[in-house]
């Protein structure tokens, strides 16, 4: 058994010895934190990032702390979809099954840039990279889940989605960009993302489960591109204004493993509770627009 201390909640959460996650940038902040619990439950982890080195290093440190052999690292830059292709690739060749992904790397307020596919910076690695990854590996996600211990997706958005609108005309902010309307929108995206993967989860009887978690205003490297202003009160105030990593990963962690949620999914989830995201996330229609446009995106086969 492991507690989990947050400042808001404290839960005792249980082993999950020989359960398979995969983390998104789980070198670093929320993620890295993510990674390290889930190895102290257990759980053989695997970080997907784009770095190496950071990779590498978080591995080490996990394994440290945890005495779990179990964590390693498995490059993928969600900035790119053949990166994301080859990633599921690799994974799949080691013959593993997969009881949780959790979908928490991103960027965050970038100035405005492509993506190696020529996607909006922020739609592309935030959401339309982690909606490739989530359908290539769902196939795993569903063998593994069973009726008394569900697979899980657990996509990490943001209280800023919001303030978020998506723009079918311009999803790309290519007529007029704001890095916090597309990092808004990139969030709102992927809170619609995981309601609708839910209802066609649910629809097909699948023993899978996707929430979407809130955070908090967290401490973490994503604010480096605030402008000068901003990165001055953050690295003044922070440590009193700001959630650490570590706090910030509880509702995570929680929404991975929680016995709590077993069999529940479709939720927002915020301080170890479930709570109301934007009006608009629960537009059906809209989530299944967004859905086989991003099918069409990503070269996927329209499922709706």
């Amino acid at each position: 058994m492991s507690v989990l201390c947050p400042r808001i909640i404290q839960r005792v959460l249980p082993q999950h010895d020989g359960k398979v996650a995969i983390v998104t940038g789980g070198a670093k902040g929320i993620g890295f934190y993510t990674s390290k619990h889930l190895a102290r439950l257990g759980m053989h982890v695997i970080i997907a990032g784009n770095n190496e080195t950071d990779g590498n290093e978080a591995v080490r440190r996990i394994q440290q702390d945890t005495l779990n052999e179990k964590v390693e690292f498995l490059f993928c830059d969600l900035a790119s979809m053949k990166s994301i292709r080859n990633c599921v690739q690799n994974f799949k060749a080691r013959n593993l099954s997969l009881h949780l992904l959790v979908n928490n790397a991103g960027v965050m307020f970038v100035p405005e840039g492509r993506t190696k596919d020529g996607f909006e910076a922020h739609f592309g690695v935030n959401y339309l990279g982690h909606f490739l990854l989530t359908n290539l590996l769902l196939d795993i996600l569903r063998k593994s889940g069973t009726k008394d211990f569900n697979a899980r997706v657990v996509t990490v958005s943001s209280a800023t989605h919001l303030n978020g609108q998506l723009n079918f005309d311009d999803l790309q902010s290519s007529h007029s960009y704001s890095a916090h309307g597309a990092y808004a929108q990139s969030k709102l995206a992927l809170v619609l993302f995981t309601y609708y993967l839910q209802h066609l989860l649910t629809e097909e009887g699948s023993y899978v489960t996707a929430n979407a978690v809130d955070p908090g205003v967290v401490n973490t490297d994503l604010y480096k591109h605030l402008w000068y202003p901003g990165r001055f009160v953050k690295w003044t105030t922070g440590w009193l204004l700001l959630r650490s990593a570590e706090d910030g990963a509880t509702s995570s962690i929680y929404t991975s493993v929680s016995p709590d949620l077993e069999g529940i999914g479709g939720c927002y989830i915020c301080n170890g509770g479930r709570t109301k995201s934007a009006d608009v996330s629960y537009d059906m229609e809209l989530q299944k627009k967004l859905w086989i446009e991003s099918c069409k995106m990503s070269a996927l086969p329209v499922s709706a």
